[in-house]
């Protein structure tokens, strides 16, 4: 069977400001938003991530878990997090990208990797006061550096980046010193579980046993954290998967269900009819 994979972008999909390829972006959210609308659909990066919102609203779903974007939100992710965001019209603010060993070449040691909030078994994000003015004018400075020709600008940028993260990390520890609760943490293993193998495994036993679970367990949790079963979950995860190939790839129907594990082209069209109330072709030609 050939396995299609969740889209992971990596930091050279993204235009820069010059030829010179830099393991470093910035853009500001609107411009981000509408030069790339596959945000909203399920993907990953294989680097850092900052968002830092300074007007608007939306959602912004991180392994499962869906939280409150509002001004003063500044999100952290690491390497491989699947995320998704939801915007809305009068959403500001500003994406930063880096990779690793940008940050590491004059910050080395343990401390990127130590920081609390790039700890996936933590909150990923802070709530600062919507008017606060002490990420803002860094966010800000990174903007404008990044699209500057000083020769020293990698050195400015990544001091700019350290002063972010040193600010966060004391923020961090002030609002979220306690651990974070064991049922969030049960969520987000089971959503990198479920990235990896939701075209193979589509029972809630499946992933409690990886997860050292019982089914009930799972499925109390979820309805607790998410208001949902795990089995729905389960189900939101293929079928959102099969409504992206069907959108953005030129697979035949026989094709997309071969890639998501069914051995029956029609089983397939059923399966997917009785969570959307269409039929793919229906869907496809829809879009």
């Amino acid at each position: 069977m050939k396995a299609s994979t969740l889209p992971v972008l990596h930091l050279a999909s993204f235009p820069q400001p010059s030829a010179q390829r830099k393991p470093y972006y910035v853009e500001q959210l609107p411009a981000h938003a509408t030069r790339f609308p596959g945000l909203s659909l399920p993907h990953s990066h294989d680097f850092y991530l900052l968002l830092y919102v300074t007007q608007g609203h939306g959602t912004h779903t991180i392994d499962l878990i869906t939280y409150e974007l509002k001004p003063g939100s500044l999100f952290f992710m690491t390497p491989g997090q699947v995320h998704s965001l939801a915007l809305d019209a009068e959403a500001q603010g500003f994406i930063v990208f880096f990779d690793p060993s940008f940050y590491l070449f004059r910050y080395p040691g343990s401390r990127l990797y130590d920081y609390p909030f790039f700890d996936t078994t933590q909150q990923p994000v802070l709530y600062l006061p919507g008017a606060e003015e002490e990420f803002g004018p860094l966010f800000r400075r990174m903007f404008v550096e990044y699209a500057s020709a000083h020769e020293n600008q990698a050195d400015v940028f990544r001091s700019y980046l350290h002063l972010c993260l040193e600010l966060a990390a004391r923020h961090y520890q002030q609002a979220e010193s306690h651990e974070a609760l064991y049922s969030q943490q049960q969520i987000r293993a089971f959503g990198q579980l479920l990235n990896q193998h939701f075209r193979t495994l589509r029972t809630v036993g499946a992933y409690a046993d990886l997860l050292h679970l019982s089914a009930n367990h799972l499925n109390a949790v979820c309805r607790r954290v998410l208001n949902k079963t795990a089995s729905t979950l389960i189900h939101e995860r293929v079928i959102m998967e099969a409504q992206r190939l069907l959108s953005h790839s030129a697979q035949s129907v026989a094709q997309i269900a071969d890639d998501l594990g069914f051995d029956d082209a029609s089983y397939f069209s059923r399966y997917f009819r009785k969570y959307t109330g269409l039929t793919p072709e229906t869907y496809r030609h829809q879009r």
